[in-house]
Protein backbone atom coordinates (compact mmCIF):
# COMPACT_ATOMS: atom_id res chain seq x y z
CA UNK A 1 0.00 0.00 0.00
CA UNK A 2 2.82 2.36 0.53
CA UNK A 3 4.27 1.15 -2.58
CA UNK A 4 0.92 2.79 -4.07
CA UNK A 5 0.98 6.29 -2.24
CA UNK A 6 4.65 6.94 -3.12
CA UNK A 7 4.02 6.03 -6.37
CA UNK A 8 0.72 8.43 -6.65
CA UNK A 9 2.53 10.86 -4.69
CA UNK A 10 5.39 10.92 -7.14
CA UNK A 11 3.31 10.63 -10.26
CA UNK A 12 1.04 13.93 -8.83
CA UNK A 13 2.92 16.44 -10.39
CA UNK A 14 3.46 14.60 -14.06
CA UNK A 15 -0.41 13.37 -14.54
CA UNK A 16 -0.51 16.56 -16.66
CA UNK A 17 3.03 17.44 -17.75
CA UNK A 18 4.23 14.24 -18.82
CA UNK A 19 7.83 12.94 -19.20
CA UNK A 20 9.06 10.80 -21.53
CA UNK A 21 12.38 10.20 -19.93
CA UNK A 22 13.63 7.83 -16.45
CA UNK A 23 15.09 10.74 -15.78
CA UNK A 24 13.20 13.15 -13.71
CA UNK A 25 12.68 14.98 -10.04
CA UNK A 26 10.93 12.06 -7.71
CA UNK A 27 9.53 14.34 -5.51
CA UNK A 28 8.90 18.36 -5.87
CA UNK A 29 7.07 21.01 -3.41
CA UNK A 30 3.72 20.08 -5.44
CA UNK A 31 3.90 16.56 -5.10
CA UNK A 32 1.05 15.39 -2.60
CA UNK A 33 -1.00 12.57 -2.38
CA UNK A 34 -3.86 11.97 -4.74
CA UNK A 35 -7.50 10.75 -5.41
CA UNK A 36 -5.50 7.56 -5.38
CA UNK A 37 -4.15 7.29 -2.19
CA UNK A 38 -7.56 8.12 -0.49
CA UNK A 39 -9.45 5.59 -1.76
CA UNK A 40 -6.76 2.93 -1.43
CA UNK A 41 -6.92 3.87 2.27
CA UNK A 42 -10.53 3.62 1.82
CA UNK A 43 -10.38 -0.01 0.45
CA UNK A 44 -8.08 -0.70 3.37
CA UNK A 45 -10.69 0.37 6.25
CA UNK A 46 -13.25 -1.61 4.45
CA UNK A 47 -11.16 -4.75 4.30
CA UNK A 48 -10.27 -4.04 8.55
CA UNK A 49 -13.73 -3.65 9.14
CA UNK A 50 -14.86 -6.85 7.19
CA UNK A 51 -11.73 -8.94 9.00
CA UNK A 52 -11.95 -7.17 13.00
CA UNK A 53 -15.79 -6.56 13.50
CA UNK A 54 -17.51 -9.10 10.32
CA UNK A 55 -18.90 -6.16 8.73
CA UNK A 56 -20.06 -7.02 4.97
CA UNK A 57 -17.48 -6.09 2.96
CA UNK A 58 -19.40 -4.88 -0.13
CA UNK A 59 -21.49 -2.77 2.16
CA UNK A 60 -18.15 -1.78 3.89
CA UNK A 61 -16.52 -0.51 0.69
CA UNK A 62 -19.22 1.45 -0.35
CA UNK A 63 -19.37 2.98 3.49
CA UNK A 64 -15.83 3.69 3.13
CA UNK A 65 -15.16 5.25 -0.28
CA UNK A 66 -18.12 7.44 0.66
CA UNK A 67 -16.58 8.77 3.79
CA UNK A 68 -13.50 9.17 3.15
CA UNK A 69 -14.18 10.96 -0.72
CA UNK A 70 -16.67 13.21 1.12
CA UNK A 71 -13.77 14.03 3.54
CA UNK A 72 -11.30 14.82 1.05
CA UNK A 73 -13.81 15.86 -1.26
CA UNK A 74 -10.78 18.12 -3.43
CA UNK A 75 -7.71 16.11 -3.33
CA UNK A 76 -4.93 16.64 -6.21
CA UNK A 77 -5.88 14.93 -9.37
CA UNK A 78 -9.56 14.85 -8.28
CA UNK A 79 -12.01 12.25 -8.63
CA UNK A 80 -13.68 11.31 -12.21
CA UNK A 81 -16.93 12.80 -12.98
CA UNK A 82 -18.99 9.96 -12.46
CA UNK A 83 -17.41 8.70 -9.57
CA UNK A 84 -17.91 12.02 -7.73
CA UNK A 85 -21.23 11.76 -8.15
CA UNK A 86 -21.71 8.31 -6.78
CA UNK A 87 -19.85 9.51 -3.85
CA UNK A 88 -22.44 12.36 -3.34
CA UNK A 89 -25.07 9.57 -3.82
CA UNK A 90 -27.46 8.70 -1.22
CA UNK A 91 -28.11 5.43 -3.42
CA UNK A 92 -24.73 4.62 -4.26
CA UNK A 93 -24.94 1.95 -7.38
CA UNK A 94 -22.21 0.77 -9.93
CA UNK A 95 -22.22 2.21 -13.23
CA UNK A 96 -20.52 -0.41 -15.10
CA UNK A 97 -16.97 1.62 -15.05
CA UNK A 98 -14.24 0.24 -17.06
CA UNK A 99 -12.41 3.24 -15.58
CA UNK A 100 -8.60 2.63 -14.46
CA UNK A 101 -10.14 3.93 -10.78
CA UNK A 102 -10.51 0.14 -9.83
CA UNK A 103 -7.10 -0.66 -10.20
CA UNK A 104 -5.32 1.84 -8.47
CA UNK A 105 -7.51 1.50 -5.54
CA UNK A 106 -6.86 -2.62 -5.38
CA UNK A 107 -3.64 -3.04 -3.52
CA UNK A 108 -4.77 -3.51 0.11
CA UNK A 109 -6.76 -6.73 -1.37
CA UNK A 110 -3.42 -7.99 -2.55
CA UNK A 111 -1.51 -7.15 0.66
CA UNK A 112 -4.66 -9.24 2.87
CA UNK A 113 -5.51 -12.23 0.92
CA UNK A 114 -4.31 -15.71 1.93
CA UNK A 115 -4.61 -17.42 -1.28
CA UNK A 116 -4.47 -15.78 -4.84
CA UNK A 117 -7.94 -17.02 -5.48
CA UNK A 118 -8.91 -14.91 -2.32
CA UNK A 119 -7.10 -11.72 -3.91
CA UNK A 120 -8.75 -12.37 -6.99
CA UNK A 121 -12.52 -12.22 -5.00
CA UNK A 122 -11.35 -9.79 -3.31
CA UNK A 123 -10.03 -7.29 -6.21
CA UNK A 124 -14.15 -8.17 -7.67
CA UNK A 125 -15.66 -6.99 -4.91
CA UNK A 126 -13.79 -3.90 -4.15
CA UNK A 127 -14.27 -3.01 -7.89
CA UNK A 128 -17.84 -4.22 -8.31
CA UNK A 129 -19.24 -1.13 -6.00
CA UNK A 130 -18.24 1.25 -8.73
CA UNK A 131 -16.29 -0.55 -11.68
CA UNK A 132 -18.76 -3.86 -12.59
CA UNK A 133 -18.03 -3.46 -16.40
CA UNK A 134 -16.23 -6.60 -16.79
CA UNK A 135 -12.73 -4.59 -17.66
CA UNK A 136 -13.01 -2.82 -14.87
CA UNK A 137 -12.74 -6.05 -12.76
CA UNK A 138 -9.93 -7.37 -14.78
CA UNK A 139 -7.81 -4.45 -14.02
CA UNK A 140 -8.41 -4.67 -10.51
CA UNK A 141 -7.78 -8.58 -10.64
CA UNK A 142 -4.94 -8.80 -12.60
CA UNK A 143 -3.70 -5.68 -9.94
CA UNK A 144 -4.35 -7.30 -6.90
CA UNK A 145 -3.07 -10.98 -8.35
CA UNK A 146 0.57 -9.57 -9.30
CA UNK A 147 0.72 -8.23 -6.08
CA UNK A 148 -0.03 -11.37 -4.26
CA UNK A 149 2.50 -13.02 -6.27
CA UNK A 150 5.09 -10.42 -5.90
CA UNK A 151 4.72 -10.23 -2.13
CA UNK A 152 4.32 -14.01 -1.71
CA UNK A 153 7.69 -15.43 -3.23
CA UNK A 154 6.94 -15.47 -7.07
CA UNK A 155 9.53 -14.47 -10.04
CA UNK A 156 9.06 -11.66 -12.15
CA UNK A 157 9.04 -14.25 -14.87
CA UNK A 158 6.37 -16.19 -13.22
CA UNK A 159 4.47 -13.03 -12.77
CA UNK A 160 4.67 -12.29 -16.15
CA UNK A 161 3.42 -15.77 -17.28
CA UNK A 162 0.65 -15.72 -14.94
CA UNK A 163 -0.92 -12.19 -15.87
CA UNK A 164 0.10 -13.00 -19.71
CA UNK A 165 -1.99 -16.32 -19.21
CA UNK A 166 -5.51 -14.82 -17.38
CA UNK A 167 -5.44 -10.96 -18.05
CA UNK A 168 -3.42 -9.37 -20.97
CA UNK A 169 -0.62 -10.23 -23.31
CA UNK A 170 2.06 -8.33 -21.98
CA UNK A 171 3.68 -8.38 -24.99
CA UNK A 172 5.13 -4.57 -25.79
CA UNK A 173 8.16 -3.91 -24.11
CA UNK A 174 8.27 -0.12 -22.56
CA UNK A 175 10.45 0.60 -25.27
CA UNK A 176 8.00 -0.38 -27.82
CA UNK A 177 4.97 1.38 -25.42
CA UNK A 178 6.55 4.97 -24.46
CA UNK A 179 6.73 6.71 -27.45
CA UNK A 180 3.00 6.83 -28.72
CA UNK A 181 1.45 6.00 -25.38
CA UNK A 182 -0.65 9.15 -24.18
CA UNK A 183 -3.39 9.95 -21.20
CA UNK A 184 -5.86 6.94 -21.00
CA UNK A 185 -8.00 6.58 -18.35
CA UNK A 186 -9.30 2.84 -18.52
CA UNK A 187 -8.05 -0.36 -16.87
CA UNK A 188 -7.22 -2.31 -20.58
CA UNK A 189 -4.99 0.96 -21.76
CA UNK A 190 -2.94 1.18 -17.88
CA UNK A 191 -2.95 -1.72 -16.19
CA UNK A 192 -0.69 -3.81 -18.47
CA UNK A 193 1.21 -0.86 -19.37
CA UNK A 194 1.84 -0.46 -15.53
CA UNK A 195 2.68 -4.15 -14.82
CA UNK A 196 5.27 -3.69 -17.60
CA UNK A 197 7.10 -0.83 -15.72
CA UNK A 198 7.64 -3.45 -12.93
CA UNK A 199 8.30 -6.45 -14.94
CA UNK A 200 11.07 -4.73 -16.81
CA UNK A 201 12.58 -2.92 -13.43
CA UNK A 202 15.85 -4.25 -11.26
CA UNK A 203 14.36 -1.84 -7.85
CA UNK A 204 11.35 -0.03 -6.58
CA UNK A 205 12.98 3.25 -7.86
CA UNK A 206 13.62 1.83 -10.94
CA UNK A 207 10.15 0.71 -11.52
CA UNK A 208 8.78 4.03 -10.44
CA UNK A 209 10.98 5.69 -13.08
CA UNK A 210 9.80 3.18 -15.29
CA UNK A 211 6.07 3.40 -14.90
CA UNK A 212 6.32 7.59 -14.73
CA UNK A 213 8.55 7.74 -17.92
CA UNK A 214 5.98 6.05 -20.18
CA UNK A 215 3.55 9.49 -19.81
CA UNK A 216 -0.16 8.89 -19.88
CA UNK A 217 -2.00 9.11 -16.42
CA UNK A 218 1.03 9.41 -14.51
CA UNK A 219 -0.29 9.44 -10.61
CA UNK A 220 -2.69 6.11 -11.34
CA UNK A 221 0.07 4.16 -13.42
CA UNK A 222 2.76 5.01 -10.45
CA UNK A 223 -0.09 3.78 -7.74
CA UNK A 224 -0.31 0.52 -9.88
CA UNK A 225 3.29 -0.35 -10.52
CA UNK A 226 4.13 1.09 -7.44
CA UNK A 227 2.30 -1.71 -5.02
CA UNK A 228 3.23 -3.88 -6.98
CA UNK A 229 7.26 -3.27 -6.89
CA UNK A 230 6.69 -2.20 -3.00
CA UNK A 231 5.23 -6.05 -2.56
CA UNK A 232 7.96 -7.56 -4.43
CA UNK A 233 11.01 -5.09 -3.64
CA UNK A 234 10.27 -5.18 -0.09
CA UNK A 235 9.81 -9.06 0.62
CA UNK A 236 12.52 -9.54 2.22
CA UNK A 237 12.88 -5.82 4.02
CA UNK A 238 13.10 -2.46 2.71
CA UNK A 239 15.94 -1.08 0.45
CA UNK A 240 17.30 2.23 1.22
CA UNK A 241 15.78 3.47 -2.11
CA UNK A 242 12.46 2.48 -0.35
CA UNK A 243 13.11 4.08 2.95
CA UNK A 244 14.05 7.43 1.76
CA UNK A 245 10.89 7.25 -0.42
CA UNK A 246 9.18 6.63 2.40
CA UNK A 247 10.07 9.63 4.11
CA UNK A 248 8.99 11.66 1.61
CA UNK A 249 5.27 11.37 1.43
CA UNK A 250 2.99 12.90 4.09
CA UNK A 251 -0.80 12.00 4.83
CA UNK A 252 -3.21 13.27 7.31
CA UNK A 253 -3.27 11.68 10.95
CA UNK A 254 -6.74 9.78 9.93
CA UNK A 255 -4.83 8.16 6.62
CA UNK A 256 -2.29 7.11 8.12
CA UNK A 257 -3.72 5.80 10.81
CA UNK A 258 -5.66 3.96 8.55
CA UNK A 259 -2.23 2.38 6.56
CA UNK A 260 -0.77 1.89 10.53
CA UNK A 261 -3.92 -0.09 11.44
CA UNK A 262 -3.88 -2.15 8.27
CA UNK A 263 0.03 -2.53 8.21
CA UNK A 264 0.09 -3.98 11.54
CA UNK A 265 -2.84 -6.15 10.96
CA UNK A 266 -1.55 -7.81 7.94
CA UNK A 267 1.93 -8.30 10.00
CA UNK A 268 0.64 -10.32 12.82
CA UNK A 269 -2.24 -12.02 10.90
CA UNK A 270 -1.48 -12.77 7.04
CA UNK A 271 2.54 -12.18 7.90
CA UNK A 272 2.62 -9.55 5.11
CA UNK A 273 5.64 -7.42 6.41
CA UNK A 274 6.06 -5.11 2.95
CA UNK A 275 2.80 -3.15 3.06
Amino acid sequence: MYGAIIGDTIGSVYEFDNVKTKDFPLFSEYSSFTDDSVMTVAVAAALLRWKKDGADLHSAMVEEMQGFGRLYPHPKGAYGGRFSQWLRSDDPRPYNSLGNGSAMRVSPCGLMAESLAEALELAAISAEVTHNHPEGIKGAQATAAAIYLARTGSSIPEIRAYISDNFYPLDRTLDEIRPDYSFDETCQGTVPEAITAFLESGSFEDAIRNAISLGGDSDTIGAITGAIAWAYYGRDGMQPDMRSMLDEISLPEDLQAVVDDFAGYCAGHVGTEAV
